[in-house]
């Protein structure tokens, strides 16, 4: 056992990284970087785990059985923070938590090691509370931030780290840990791998979830009944409620639980009226939950949006000719007979359409305006339709 064996397709990484836990004097900051689904937080929790390792020998640390790495990988080790946000930006007074926590001497490693995901969540002026931090640090603290890529944090920050890029683990690799890992079929784990374009987590949750996998397939055959402007319209509607539908039920299914949990900290029972002295408690909660659902719904748009755009690189592999494997191969007929139907520049489009639509969510357009305004624009031309 390794604590390096979750991050499949990432052979230069992890030499790298290894070889930092075994020479014993780690760079004081770090910045992960790689496109959703690299696996910027398994790398970020391993590596603290080979830092933190009880293994006398050297080459030894990262070994993964003893109680260190155990718990580093579990989320419990005393000295390793494992820090993210549920809100669409990082406040400032979460990270002026952080640093004081830097300050801290480790209680039973070697080192404090604090991993902030998400770093690209943190606006100019949070960033520049963590700069100072990150310039002069403690000896004993290493601070991890990742990212998607080093150019969404500012270039203060990025220049006092020293860089790690992760990429996408290729199809089989990810299907070979899934087997392995969480005890599934070859087929089951290839088809999730394939759908999910790598994405570790993504491929996971639509392994086993069936509902997932069905909300996906509604989503990518959504181009195969744009026909007119009133099928843009109700596909724009529908493709609302099947992204928003799960974020939303989470988010209050996590602020029950929330609440419930408040209230027994609070010594007050299921049905007890709240003290005027202790709302504050309760207000704050109810932020906190708005700001979770939020950003929940915002990531799920966004996700629903990469499934999408597969079908349009499935049409262009189809029109080009390249022969790539195609990522909804499952679609069969309907999917070549779409491809035959229109051209290389519709494919393009739409591609490109969809890229516009995520910058449009991400720049807090009004979601319903966004999505209508895509469907719009993925409506095939007249030759095309009359093949569908």
């Amino acid at each position: 056992m390794s604590v390096w064996q979750d991050l499949p397709g990432q052979a230069e990484v992890v030499a790298t990284l290894s070889r930092t836990a075994q020479e014993g004097n780690p760079t004081h900051a770090w910045l992960f970087t790689g496109p959703p689904g690299s696996g910027r937080s398994n790398a970020a929790r391993a590596f603290a785990a080979a830092l933190q390792c009880q293994r006398p020998e050297p080459e030894q640390r990262g070994c993964g059985e003893c109680e260190a790495c155990r718990s580093v990988l579990a989320g419990t080790h005393p000295d390793v923070s494992m820090v993210t946000t549920e809100a669409v930006t990082y406040a400032i007074a979460e990270v002026r938590q952080l640093i004081g926590k830097a300050q801290d001497r480790p209680a039973t490693g070697r080192w404090r090691i604090i991993i902030t995901e998400d770093a690209d969540r943190m606006t100019e002026r949070t960033t520049n509370v963590l700069l100072k931090a990150i310039e002069e640090p403690p000896p004993h603290t290493v601070w991890i931030l990742s990212a998607p890529s080093p150019a969404d944090v500012l270039v203060t920050i990025r220049s006092r780290c020293r860089a790690v890029s992760l990429r996408v683990p290729d199809v089989a690799s990810v299907t070979e840990l899934l087997v392995r890992r969480d005890g599934l079929t070859e087929a089951q784990a290839a088809f999730a791998a394939r759908v999910s374009q790598g994405h570790i987590g993504v491929a996971r949750r639509l392994a086993r979830d069936e509902g997932a996998r069905r909300r996906r397939e509604e989503i990518v055959s959504l181009p195969l009944q744009l026909r007119s402007l009133a099928d843009a319209m109700s596909a724009a509607t529908r493709f609302i409620e099947v992204t928003t539908s799960e974020a939303e039920s989470s988010a209050e299914e996590r602020t029950t639980a929330d609440e419930a949990r408040l209230r027994t900290q609070l010594g007050l029972g299921p049905e007890e009226i709240i003290p005027p002295q202790l709302r504050s408690h309760f207000k704050q909660l109810a932020e906190d939950s708005k700001r979770r659902a939020r950003r929940g719904t915002t990531d799920s748009l966004d996700r629903a949006l990469i499934d999408l755009s597969t079908f349009f690189r499935d049409t262009l592999t189809l029109q080009l000719g390249t022969q790539q494997e195609l990522v909804n191969a499952h679609l069969g007929q309907p999917l070549h007979r779409y491809s035959a139907g229109t051209g290389a520049t519709h494919s393009l489009a739409c591609i490109d359409a969809i890229a516009l639509a995520r910058r449009r969510l991400a720049g807090n357009v009004s979601p319903a305006m966004a999505v209508e305004a895509l469907m719009t624009s993925l409506i095939a031309s007249p030759p095309g339709r009359s093949q569908q």
